[in-house]
């Protein structure tokens, strides 16, 4: 179909897809056969557009009009009123769309979640077919690659990504340009290799996967102009398995590029030849680690080398490595395009362009956000986030999954940049923004971050596989009641010493969740071994329900829920709770209408 009057484009990224809208994608098309309009109207799957609360979503051009959160039985309505009679389904319009309560729909630039964003490693998730090459041609995809094989020498291609000021997205932000000048320095007469880390295993980030999803034409562009940078021919991109929608579109971009010949021999007619291969993990967090990724690429068990020698020197197969993570080959493309000093303008002085967050936890809208570096975390929480739901109070955001830390309401207004998070104890890690409210423990976070990393640890090294369960063992007696006043100095101390000797960055990294609760939350810690008492009433142990005899009003509901009869009392009287026989089920909390009873 060359020509087609409307476009709806509907949202396949994992988020909208586990949410039915390949069912949506499929009744659009029985619904524009039945019409007559599957002719003049084109569907198309995209990736993600960012707002994953509200999905299913689906976006109607050229009118824009953005239906969330859309039902198959839906369709029929939108068909019919919309496409055949011009009239917008305002019910289905996502609320921030609709002018003064007309039809006429604003565009998502004005949204709140869109107009603070600057989409430059996201720009084309949400707007091209990912599984279509022509569609990532036609908004100047190859045309970076283009460039550079036939009008830069390797070193100019250098020289602009160290401009751009570029640091790496994956971890601590290493700049780019240094990283691939150290690569093509390295001796190549045996061959070297680039790489590309899609192996996001932090709890709550999907950064990375949406990228891929969503365009991954960008990914193979910017490798093969990293391998001609470098002086490799051969690429791999190590991407976990459990991403089959990401996988897959990996494949199908990988075939066409190879089939346009954008991958393989001769690319543009020039001496460049390139290829990439797909190498899939089995999960492992520590493979997320440079070098237990090649390690794992080599066909070998997943653990970390000591470094020096650096992956520039040695790497895969102890050849010269380049590797970078989604999210900053992403951005090559642009910048060989736009120029380094566009990209440069763009963020604080130490930290260029912008950083995707996958926003998740107490968070009004959760989804995928990508601000200039420099934008204030209340800026993120408030206002693209939408804030705190049930008026719930702000209490903390942990950035940078396990390997960060968690910053409390006071820092609300930080700058969201590298340095900035290093300097209060966090960092921006690959991206993962999880919001916290009042009602969140924080020696119950850190326990949790330190479960996980005990589970994922490679055991190589004592400091992290016998220390961190020595803080684990800590935390969960502190939760249980048991704790004494001397295990918080023990923690703190413990923390040090591994951060100072594990082998990787992962073990360095995995006590930040503990020492940043406890540099700005230690009075929760307190609470807990002092006054044997959860602040926040989420370690059972230490929850003690009560009944508030000034709110009750003796409707009798929590005594006829609670399944061990513990409380007791007369119908128009308070009631009371008999904590020798309570479960802390929290049946009688939840069930009560007027709000009298809790747990802290």
């Amino acid at each position: 179909m060359d020509f087609a009057r409307a476009h709806i484009l509907v949202c396949g990224g994992t988020g909208c897809t586990s949410s039915g809208s390949q069912k949506i994608i499929d009744t659009l098309h029985e619904e524009l056969a039945a019409h007559g309009l599957d002719k003049e109207i084109k569907v198309i799957r995209t990736g993600c557009f960012g707002l994953c609360a509200l999905g299913p979503i689906m976006v109607v051009y050229p009118e824009g009009a953005f239906y969330s959160m859309v039902k198959p039985e839906d369709i029929k309505e939108i068909v019919e009123e919309h496409l055949l009679k011009g009239r917008i389904v305002t019910r289905l319009l996502y609320e921030e769309t609709v002018s003064d309560g007309s039809a006429e729909t604003k565009s998502l630039n004005d949204v709140d979640f869109y107009k603070k964003q600057m989409r430059i490693a996201l720009r084309n998730c949400g707007v091209i077919d990912p599984e279509n090459i022509e569609e990532y041609i036609g908004v100047d995809g190859y045309a970076a690659l283009g460039k550079v094989l036939t009008s830069m020498t390797p070193e100019e291609v250098i020289e602009v990504v160290k401009a751009s000021g570029l640091r790496g997205r994956g971890g601590a932000g290493f700049p780019t340009g240094m990283k691939w000048m150290f690569t093509a320095r390295a001796d190549g007469s045996n061959g070297k290799y680039v790489a590309c880390n899609a192996d996001e295993g932090d709890p709550g980030a999907f950064m990375d996967r949406s990228v891929l999803e969503g365009d991954p034409h960008a990914i193979i562009e910017a490798m093969a102009i990293a391998a001609y940078a470098v002086g490799a021919d051969q690429g791999y991109i190590y991407i976990r398995a459990e991403y089959p929608i990401a996988v897959s579109r990996l494949r199908i971009a990988i075939d066409q590029a190879r089939e346009y010949g954008l991958l393989g021999k001769n690319i543009f007619g020039t001496d460049f030849c390139f290829d990439l291969d797909i190498r899939l993990g089995a999960g492992a967090f520590v493979c997320g680690e440079e070098t237990a990724l090649m390690t794992s690429i080599e066909g070998h068990r997943g653990e970390p080398r000591p470094r020096p020698p650096f992956p520039a020197n040695k790497g895969l197969w102890q050849k010269p490595t380049l590797l970078n993570n989604v999210e900053t080959y992403a951005n090559i493309p642009q910048i060989i395009n736009n120029g380094a000093e566009w990209f440069n303008k763009i963020g604080t002085e130490k930290s260029k362009g912008t950083k995707v967050f996958a926003l998740g936890g107490k968070i009004k809208n959760t989804g995928l956000v990508e601000v200039p570096m420099g934008t204030t975390l209340r800026e993120i929480v408030e206002e693209i986030g939408g804030g705190i739901p049930n008026g719930k109070k702000f209490k903390a955001a942990q950035t940078g999954g396990p390997s960060g830390g968690c910053i409390p309401a006071e820092l609300l207004d930080i700058e969201i940049d590298y340095d900035s998070l290093m300097s209060i104890g966090s960092m921006m890690g690959s991206g993962g923004l999880i919001v916290m409210d009042e009602d969140t423990c924080m020696v119950d976070i850190a326990k949790f971050f330190l479960e996980f990393t005990v589970d994922e640890s490679c055991g190589k090294c004592s400091p992290c596989r016998i220390g961190t369960k020595r803080m684990l063992e800590i935390l969960e007696k502190i939760t249980s009641g048991r704790g004494e006043m001397e295990d918080i100095d023990r923690l703190e101390e413990l923390a040090e010493n591994i951060k100072q000797s594990a082998l990787c960055g992962l073990g360095q990294t995995a006590p930040n969740p503990v020492l940043s609760t406890l540099r700005y939350f230690r009075n929760e810690y307190i609470a807990h071994v002092r006054d044997k008492r959860c602040p926040a009433g989420v370690c059972k142990a230490l929850m003690a329900y009560t009944i508030d005899p000034e709110k009750c009003k003796g409707c009798s509901i929590c005594a006829k829920q609670c399944p061990v009869g513990a409380i007791s009392g007369e119908i128009k009287s308070p009631f009371v709770i008999d904590r020798e026989k309570c479960i802390k089920c929290g049946v009688c909390m939840e069930k009560c209408p007027f709000k009298a009873i809790s747990n802290k």
